[in-house]
C-alpha cells in the first residue's frame, strides 16, 4: 500500500512539473525577444560594428558599488595580455607601480581559489581584462536605472 502512495505521488508530483513547465513555455512565447544583433539572422553575416574611440587617459574611475573592480582610465589598445606576458604588470605590478605612476594591484590578484597567497598574480587574476575594462564613448547597449551606493559616491 505504501508503495502505491509514493508511486502515484511521484506521478502527481511529475504532472505538476509538467504542467507547470507548459505555463511557462506559453508565457514565454507571449514576450517578444529582441536581438542586439537586429534583424541579422545568427547565420547571416553582420556587419562589422562600428570603431568606438577610447576615452582619454584620466584619474581613476569612480566605483559605483561595493566590491566593484576598478574601471581601466585608459586606452589598453594594443596590450598584449596572453599566458607569457602581461602588458598591465609592466605598469601595475607591486615593483612597478610608484615608478610609473599607477594603481597597484590589489593583494587579492595573489590568492588562489582556496585563499592560498602566492608570490606571483593568480592565474584565475592574470587576465586582468576579464573584470577590468577601458572605456569608450559608446551608448549603453540597453536601458540601464542602476543608482551608485550612496556610500561611495565622491561628492
Amino acid at each position: 500500500m505504501k508503495k502505491k502512495r509514493i508511486y502515484l505521488l511521484i506521478i502527481l508530483l511529475q504532472f505538476t512539473i509538467t504542467a507547470s513547465a507548459v505555463k511557462f513555455a506559453a508565457a514565454a512565447d507571449t514576450t517578444e525577444v529582441k536581438s542586439l544583433r537586429g534583424e541579422t539572422m545568427i547565420d547571416e553575416p553582420d556587419t562589422a560594428p562600428e570603431l568606438k574611440q577610447w576615452q582619454p587617459d584620466r584619474d581613476p574611475i569612480p566605483r559605483d558599488y561595493v566590491q566593484q573592480p576598478p574601471l581601466v582610465p585608459h586606452s589598453i589598445e594594443g596590450y598584449v595580455i596572453n599566458v607569457k606576458f602581461n602588458k598591465c604588470l609592466t605598469c601595475h605590478s607591486w615593483a612597478n607601480y610608484k615608478e610609473s605612476g599607477a594603481t597597484k594591484i590589489s593583494q587579492t590578484h595573489f590568492e588562489d581559489r582556496d585563499r592560498n597567497v602566492q608570490a606571483n598574480v593568480a592565474a584565475r587574476r592574470y587576465f586582468c581584462n576579464q573584470c577590468h575594462v577601458p572605456q569608450v564613448n559608446a551608448k549603453p547597449l540597453v536601458d540601464n536605472e542602476f543608482e551608485p551606493v550612496r556610500a561611495i559616491q565622491q561628492h
